[in-house]
C-alpha cells in the first residue's frame, strides 16, 4: 500500500472513531469495555483520566513500563484520545511536559477537549505525521507509542524521527503489533486488515532491525504476548473475514502470526 493511500485510510478510520464514544479500533488489542484492563491498565489509571480519553486503541500500557521521572519531557506518537498522555502527565508533574502527536484532526480535537476537561497544564497536542514529527531536535527524554507505528507505511522514517527528537541518552518505550510469520497475500493487500493493525505489521526481527538501524542501542523486547483469536471479531477485521470467507483454519493461522510486543531502546 502506498504511503498516501495508507495515511488516507488511517485518517478516515480513526477520524470516524474520534467522532464516536464507544467504537473501538479494528486492531487485535481492542475488545470490549474491559480490554484496556486486559492489556495492562489498572482501574485506577482508567478512572483518573477524563471520560472519553480511553478509546480502546492500544495493545499495551507503555506508560507503566516507561519509568517516567518528574520533570521529563514525553512525546506520544499517535496520541488518540489522550489516555497515555494524561497518565504520563501525572508522572512527570508540573515541571514536566507531554506532547501528543496525531495526524487525524478529529482525534486531535477530541484529545484537546479531554485535556481541557481534565485541566492538564503540562500536556499539548500537535497535528502531524509520525514520519515527520512537529517537534524540534533533542526535545524529548522519552518517546512512547501504543499500537500506532504498525500503521505507518514508512517505519524506518518513524524511528529515524524518534532518534532525532530524543535527547542524548533518551529512550523509547513502545507497545506495538508484529508478525512471527508471513500473512497470506490477501491479508497483506487488504485495506480493512491494514487499518485493523494487522496487514501493516512487520515481522518481529525486521521491526527490531529498523530500530537498530535508526541508531538506537540496548534494543530489548520487554514483553511479548499472543493476541486472542477474538481479535478477529473486531469491526474491520470481521468485515475482512466475511469478505474473504476465511476458514477457521485460516483465521487461526492469522491469529498465531500476530503478537503484541513492548520494546525499549536508548539513544546513545
Amino acid at each position: 500500500m502506498k504511503e498516501e493511500q495508507a495515511h488516507k485510510a488511517v485518517r478516515e478510520r480513526y477520524g470516524k472513531i474520534a467522532k464516536t464514544k464507544t467504537e473501538s479500533c479494528g486492531c487485535g488489542c481492542c475488545g470490549g469495555s474491559s480490554s484496556s484492563e486486559e492489556i495492562g491498565y489498572s482501574k485506577g489509571e482508567l478512572a483518573s483520566v477524563p471520560q472519553g480519553a480511553d478509546l480502546n486503541l492500544g495493545c499495551g500500557n507503555p506508560v507503566a513500563l516507561a519509568s517516567l521521572k518528574e520533570g521529563e519531557t514525553v512525546v506520544d506518537l499517535g496520541s488518540g484520545g489522550g489516555l497515555d498522555c494524561f497518565l504520563a502527565a501525572r508522572k512527570v508533574g508540573a515541571k514536566g511536559k507531554v506532547i501528543g502527536i496525531d495526524m487525524t484532526a478529529d482525534m486531535l480535537e477530541r484529545a484537546r477537549a479531554n485535556c481541557k476537561k481534565g485541566g492538564y497544564k503540562n500536556v499539548e497536542f500537535r497535528l502531524g505525521e509520525i514520519e515527520n514529527m512537529p517537534v524540534a531536535d533533542n526535545t524529548a527524554d522519552i518517546i512512547i507509542s501504543n499500537c500506532v507505528i504498525n500503521l505507518s507505511p514508512d517505519k524506518e522514517r518513524v524511528f529515524q524521527e524518534a532518534f532525532r527528537v530524543l535527547k542524548p541518552k533518551g529512550r523509547i518505550m513502545i507497545s506495538d503489533m508484529v508478525l512471527l510469520k508471513d500473512l497470506p497475500e490477501k491479508v497483506k493487500t487488504s485495506v480493512l486488515a491494514y487499518v485493523g493493525c494487522v496487514a501493516g505489521a512487520d515481522k518481529k526481527d525486521e521491526y527490531l532491525g529498523k530500530i537498530k538501524q535508526a541508531g538506537f542501542g540496548q534494543v530489548d523486547v520487554v514483553a511479548e504476548n499472543h493476541l486472542p483469536e477474538t481479535m478477529l471479531s473486531e469491526p474491520d477485521i470481521k468485515a475482512f473475514v466475511e469478505e474473504q470467507k476465511l476458514t477457521k483454519q485460516e483465521i487461526a493461522e492469522i491469529s498465531d502470526a500476530v503478537v503484541s510486543i513492548k520494546v525499549s531502546a536508548i539513544k546513545p
